[in-house]
């Protein structure tokens, strides 16, 4: 049944209010700007027209699937991240404000490198933070990775439309396994890996544990899986005197920092994210050569 612009945003109101409370409103705003392609303002201006069957069962749909506890991003297939507007689905996890701590963290260091700095994001899923650093520093040469290759496609998307084919290139890397010798050397490594731990996985919140990808959280029994993998694996792919930026999960500092000591690696310094929980390092790896 065809129903006014104003019917559809009362009707997906009224659903959501149970559960969003004061915010069903500006939710039930964007999923009809969503499934109509419309701005807010053309909504309002339109208010009376009908809108289409197609537009009223994908506003429904929309809807429906919100209630049910899949996340906003997901259903609008795109999300914001750094003044960068990414796609997004199931298949990479949804940027985060945490990781602007890490993301600060390289950007800054980066713009310090020497002309052409070359950067490696690993398990960079949606891409959110290599883009990030090519979008700040205009001469960075930023290598995408991940062993998943439904993430890479995501981030080749990412890629193209923000018009970084020029200085962005994607290719699949498994932490897990030693770097290929075809990647080269890189004067920054950059990453989000998974690291939540094996019991955190059950309480995490359901629109996270049964929507985000499980490969991308995961990282273990304690959550170290792949800092560990990262230092034994990837760092004969860091120039000597390169350096490190990764994030980690709220309490996991001191842990991280011991890994990559243990690897040779000196500690610089550590970021904390917008609520002050310590989120991020950087490092560096053995001494510059002349």
């Amino acid at each position: 049944m065809v129903k006014t612009y104003a019917d559809l945003y009362l009707d997906a109101r009224k659903a959501m209010l149970p559960t969003d409370g004061m915010y069903a409103s500006n939710m039930a705003r964007e999923l009809l700007c969503a499934a109509s392609g419309k701005t807010p303002e053309a909504i309002v201006a339109d208010r009376a027209l009908y809108a289409s069957e197609e537009i009223c069962r994908r506003t429904e749909d929309y809807v429906r699937r919100h209630l049910q506890g899949e996340p906003i991003a997901y259903i609008l297939g795109q999300w914001d991240f750094y003044d960068m507007t990414l796609t997004v689905t199931p298949d990479v996890l949804i940027p985060r404000d945490d990781t602007m701590a890490v993301t600060d963290l390289a950007i800054k260091k980066t713009m310090y490198l020497e002309q052409n700095p070359r950067v490696l994001d690993l398990c960079t899923g949606s891409g959110c933070i290599g883009l990030a650093i090519a979008r700040r520093v205009k001469d960075a040469k930023v290598t995408l990775s991940d062993v998943s290759q439904a993430a890479l496609r995501v981030a080749k998307k990412n890629v193209t439309d923000l018009k970084l084919t020029g200085r962005v290139t994607c290719v699949p890397v498994d932490v897990t396994k030693p770097a290929a010798p075809f990647l080269g050397k890189f004067d920054l490594i950059v990453s989000n890996p998974p690291y939540v731990t094996t019991a955190e996985m059950e309480q995490l919140d359901p629109s996270v544990r049964d929507f985000e990808p499980h490969l991308a959280l995961h990282g273990g029994t304690d959550g170290l899986d792949f800092y560990r993998a990262i230092t034994k694996n990837c760092l004969s792919a860091l120039r000597p005197g390169g350096f490190l930026a990764l994030e980690f999960g709220m309490g996991q500092e001191n842990a991280v920092c011991a890994i990559l000591q243990a690897a040779g690696c000196e500690i610089l310094e550590l970021r904390e994210d917008n609520s002050g929980i310590v989120r991020a390092v950087l490092a560096r790896f053995g001494e510059e050569t002349l």
